[in-house]
Formats: C-alpha cells, sequence, structure tokens
C-alpha cells in the first residue's frame, strides 16, 4: 500500500521559514567569506571557519525546518539522534572543504569544480541522512531520476556559492547571491522529497524507536540558530564588514573599507584581529612617556 506524502502540512510557513534560514545562513556566509578573502590583515582562517558554519548550518536548519512540515498520513515518523546530528557535522564540513579551497586557492576552473562538486555532494549527503534518519512504518523509495535532478541542483548550487563569496564583495550584490542560493537550497530540498514514495507495511515493525519530530527537531534547531544570531552579531559589530572592497589604481582589491570611514583615518579594529602596529605603536609610547615624566 502506498503512503499519502504531504510536505506542506503547515502551508506555507515551513517553506518560507526554511528559506529565510538558509538566506541568511548564506549571506552571513558569504560576507565572512569576502572579510577574509579581501583584507589581508584579518585572520583568514577564523573568518573562513565562521562563514563555512555560517553557511553549513543556514542549509542544515533549513533542511529540517522544512521536515517538520512533512507527513505521511497514513504512519506516525520518528527521527534517529545519531543520523540528525551527523547530518549536521556533514554540512559543516563539506562547506568548510569549498570555503577553504577558494579562500585559499581562488576561483580558477579546476579549484572551483573540484571545490563546487565535493561541496554540492555534501550538501546532497546531508540532506539525504537526514532522509535517512527517519523511522516510519513504511519503506522510503526514491525515484532515480529526480534525486538525480536534486544533486545536480546541490552541485551548482554550491559552486555558484563559492563563486559568489569570492567574486562578489559588495553589501547589496552579496545580499542578492544569498536570495538566490537560498532558493537553490530550497530547491534542491522540495526536488529531492518529490523523489519520495512510501510503502507502508502491512504490520507494524521494530521502527518506532527515535524521538518525534517536535520532541528531537525543535530542541536541535536551537542550537544552529543561536550561532546564526551570534554570527550575524560578529557581522553587525565588525565595521569592515559592512563597507564595500576598494581597489587602488591598478585594479588590485586593497579590502573591505567602511562607507563612512576616511581614507587618512586609522582602520578600525575587528573582532577577529589583534589592534593594528600603529595603534600598539602608539600606546607603547605612551607608556614610556608616562614612565620617564614619573623618573624625573
Amino acid at each position: 500500500m502506498q503512503g499519502t506524502i504531504d510536505a506542506f502540512s503547515y502551508g506555507a510557513v515551513t517553506p518560507l521559514a526554511a528559506y529565510i534560514m538558509a538566506c541568511l545562513g548564506g549571506a552571513l556566509g558569504l560576507r565572512c567569506v569576502v572579510r577574509s578573502v579581501f583584507n589581508e590583515q584579518s585572520w583568514k582562517p577564523g573568518w573562513l571557519a565562521l562563514g563555512a558554519t555560517s553557511i553549513g548550518c543556514g542549509i542544515w536548519t533549513m533542511h529540517f525546518i522544512a521536515m517538520i512540515g512533512f507527513r505521511v498520513e497514513e504512519t506516525q515518523i520518528r527521527y534517529d539522534v545519531g543520523l540528525t546530528v551527523l547530518s549536521l557535522a556533514v554540512a559543516i564540513t563539506v562547506v568548510g572543504i569549498g570555503v577553504f579551497a577558494v579562500g585559499y586557492r581562488g576561483v580558477d576552473r579546476r579549484t572551483l569544480g573540484i571545490a563546487g562538486t565535493v561541496t554540492g555532494l555534501g550538501v546532497a549527503a546531508m540532506h539525504y541522512l537526514g532522509m535517512a534518519a527517519m523511522h516510519m512504518n513504511g519503506t522510503i523509495r526514491y525515484d532515480t531520476f529526480t534525486v538525480a535532478l536534486s544533486v545536480l541542483i546541490a552541485v551548482v548550487a554550491a559552486t555558484s556559492a563559492l563563486w559568489a563569496a569570492v567574486s562578489i564583495h559588495g553589501f547589496l550584490p552579496s545580499l542578492g547571491a544569498s536570495l538566490i542560493m537560498g532558493l537553490a537550497v530550497s530547491g534542491m530540498h522540495y526536488t529531492g522529497i518529490a523523489a519520495v514514495s512510501v510503502q507502508l507495511h502491512t504490520t507494524p515493525g521494530d521502527m518506532w524507536t527515535g524521538q518525534s519530530p517536535t520532541s528531537l527537531l525543535l530542541p536541535m534547531l536551537i542550537g544552529p540558530v543561536v550561532f546564526l544570531v551570534l554570527a550575524g552579531v560578529v557581522v553587525m559589530f565588525d565595521p569592515l564588514l559592512l563597507g564595500d572592497v576598494e581597489t587602488d589604481r591598478s585594479g588590485r582589491r586593497l579590502g573591505a573599507i567602511p562607507r563612512q570611514a576616511s581614507r587618512t583615518a586609522p582602520r578600525a579594529e575587528s573582532l577577529f584581529e589583534p589592534p593594528p602596529p600603529a595603534a600598539r605603536h602608539a600606546k607603547d609610547w605612551q607608556r614610556s612617556r608616562a614612565q620617564h615624566v614619573q623618573k624625573w
């Protein structure tokens, strides 16, 4: 007997909330990567790690918010905790591989192709790990062509996001790229859902172990959502992240500069880097002068 699948049991609430989280993670991640690539004074590993984790958390949060609205009318659904946590780790790891690759090697065709493919396959693996975490009184089956299409969408979305991360440096263009990225990730998810069919079991089995969607997914979503909020705070309070990237006369990018900052003003300190050398030297001079005055 075929199960009746409803991926929108809460109407437009879950897909809209999922899309917003994917866009938020993408926007924060892209700005962090821009910060690491176009400012030579920044601590590149820290910003790349923050960007990768933001994008990975955004994708994972998008998936499981959307899964809250997934129902099979003839059976209850439970989730395996271990596979659910593993899917989060996979999302962050594969995005990190791609982000660090383009962050250090640039976006030449070979690097972008390999990094985008690995990241896209990893995002698809995260999605299907999340699907495999479901326990129900039935067997999940997939349409091969639709699954292949969802994987292709994931690879294209990942490649485009990695290209945008090091090629688009203005705030508004990055925001537009994150909106498109969120749409692509959501499209991959619902394409994968369209591939699903459920063959119900005639007798109850032992697949009722695990946690219900509300008891597992809602508490687990709190952690990534809080992280994205904290990452957003870091972005908001780092002045160089909100500025555009300036170039010199030869066209070489110099780094992000706050919109309102003067060209002769001292560079603002970032949360991920030490004070500039000039500021440290000024403090040392003031300290030595004070000691000299006290001596005499």
